[in-house]
């Protein structure tokens, strides 16, 4: 059974898998990098079980 923090692990990975395909091959909007940027910082947190 899997708990809440890994359920989130896994909603964080594919929400990060999502946004870079939807990355264009030139001119990422600053936005997109910011969000990006998110996602993995909450990531970390969680896979260092900071969170």
């Amino acid at each position: 059974m899997s708990t809440a923090r890994e359920k989130r692990i896994q909603e964080l990975q594919a929400q990060i898998e999502d946004l870079k395909s939807r990355f264009p091959f030139h001119s990422v909007k600053p936005q997109m990098i910011r969000e990006l940027e998110q996602l993995e910082e909450e990531l970390s947190g969680l896979l260092k079980g900071v969170k």
